[in-house]
């Protein structure tokens, strides 16, 4: 068996960088949907002992979903997001993508090797002009599957409506804290407290319909981990959805001092001990593992990117305000700079390839190591990543 199941994986790996060179078949997402197909052309050219390889390996994860930095700015300057005591030189507007040339790549290039949902991010999305129409735009290709938006709420309450109207149906939205003087040391506030807007944002978007609609709590040591109850409990007579996340140390490693981040599991087990906690039915798109306290209406979330690897699972790639393709958020390896390919004339088939390529080459590139955090350096904060 162990000798089948190393041939098997050097078949796997050599027909994966044969068909980044220019297959049609391109290995890392067809092999999760069409192993059960060998009908296709591609799978009849492979050898007789990667076809019987495929029952010993589990499906791979299709890489379908793609996360839209809209916007590189904010008005929050959120501690685990940005650079503390530093100034960000923003892009300028020039910069970004515009909506024409974010959705001929949508179009042209992400659709077809594979993408269908999309989730557009920030800084903070609800700053970018025409975001309405933008959201529609997405929304109307036929391909589409799902849309959803992070958002830190702050501009939500009058914007809830049209954003679902336009095709919008998830939102996640970012509430670190029920306290509105911790909330506002949190944002970075300068003076001003912003905590009742955003509260009166995820009112909003509850009104009208949004569903799932989740609460973002990125979990600080010392900050706002006394309040880990009181955000579980909201799940209770409601349907929300709160996501309890490890803060990442990218573009701000020394912000919480060697271990910056309370572990999945420590959260889960003070959780337990308060209220119970089962594994849910229910399931999202992306890498949190879903418990629910029992008789509520709502689940949590674990997202344990530092304690817990999920690299395996990932689904995802992050495109950058200004046109960067970015393969692993932790990880600046293979990125490729598809605004000026596309400003230089640079045909979407030719981009198609690239991206095939980097779809190929994903499993490889994906960061492994999380042992107390990240050392290295990143060139982008999370702010100008998008999450």
């Amino acid at each position: 068996m162990a000798e089948e199941l190393g041939a098997a994986l050097s078949v796997r790996l050599s027909a994966r960088r044969s068909l980044a060179e220019g297959g049609e078949g391109w290995l890392a997402n067809s092999i999760g949907n069409e192993t059960q197909n060998p009908a296709r052309p591609w799978f009849r050219k492979l050898n007789p002992t990667y076809r019987k390889s495929i029952a010993f390996f589990p499906k791979m994860n299709q890489v379908d979903y793609l996360r839209i930095s809209s916007i590189d700015r904010c008005n929050f300057r959120c501690q685990y997001c940005m650079p503390s005591g530093e100034e960000i030189e923003y892009m300028s507007q020039q910069q970004w993508l515009s909506d024409e040339e974010l959705l001929l790549l949508l179009k042209e290039v992400f659709i077809p090797v594979g993408f269908t949902r999309f989730r557009l991010t920030g800084g903070e999305p609800l700053l970018r002009p025409k975001m309405v129409e933008l959201v529609g735009a997405i929304a109307s290709f036929p391909e589409t599957q799902d849309l959803s938006m992070t958002t830190n709420g702050f501009l939500l309450a009058k914007l809830a409506q049209p954003l679902y109207d336009a095709g919008l149906r998830r939102i996640n939205i970012s509430l670190d804290s029920l306290d509105p003087e911790t909330f506002d040391r949190i944002i970075g506030n300068r003076g001003r407290s912003r905590w009742q807007q955003v509260w009166d944002g995820i009112q909003a978007a509850h009104r009208v319909g949004f569903d799932p609609l989740k609460l973002n709590v990125v979990v600080i040591p010392g900050v706002n981990d006394r309040e880990i109850l009181d955000l579980a409990a909201l799940t209770i007579d409601k349907q929300w959805h709160v996501r309890f996340i490890e803060f990442m140390p990218i573009g701000n490693s020394q912000l919480f001092g060697d271990k910056g981040w309370v572990s999945s599991a420590e959260l889960r087990e003070q959780i337990g001990e308060a209220f119970g906690l089962t594994t849910s039915s229910v399931r999202g798109n992306g890498p949190a593992d879903v418990f629910q306290i029992p008789g509520a209406k709502g689940t949590l979330g674990f997202i344990s990117q530092m304690s817990e690897c999920f690299c395996d699972r990932c689904n995802r790639m992050r495109l950058s305000a200004d046109g960067w393709l970015r393969p692993c958020l932790l990880n600046e390896t293979g990125q490729i700079d598809l605004k000026t390919l596309l400003r230089t004339g640079v045909d979407p088939a030719e981009l198609r390839a690239k991206v095939r390529q980097l779809l190929a080459l994903k499993p490889e590139i994906n960061f492994k190591q999380r042992d107390s955090g990240t050392a290295g350096t990143y060139a982008r904060t999370m702010s100008q990543i998008g999450g």
